[in-house]
């Protein structure tokens, strides 16, 4: 048997196998508040990067523009 006559039977039975015609799934209902959850983690992680980093560039930008101490 040559190597393309192989390949030529491998190749569709391969992709029937791997690519079935119909996928039944099922999305229970804790799948919809755990979403959710990943969304509100997000947006609030977002949210205290934000803040984290908004307070290092305004302490950045006051030390040199801010009050000095006269002698």
């Amino acid at each position: 048997m040559g190597t393309r006559r192989k390949l030529s039977l491998w190749v569709p039975i391969s992709l029937i196998l791997f690519f079935p015609a119909t996928a039944r799934g099922y999305i229970d209902p804790g799948t919809g508040s755990y979403v959710l959850q990943l969304l509100l983690a997000g947006l609030l992680g977002a949210l205290f990067a934000l803040k984290v980093f908004w307070r290092k560039v305004v302490h950045f930008l006051k030390a040199p523009f801010g009050r000095r101490k006269s002698s």
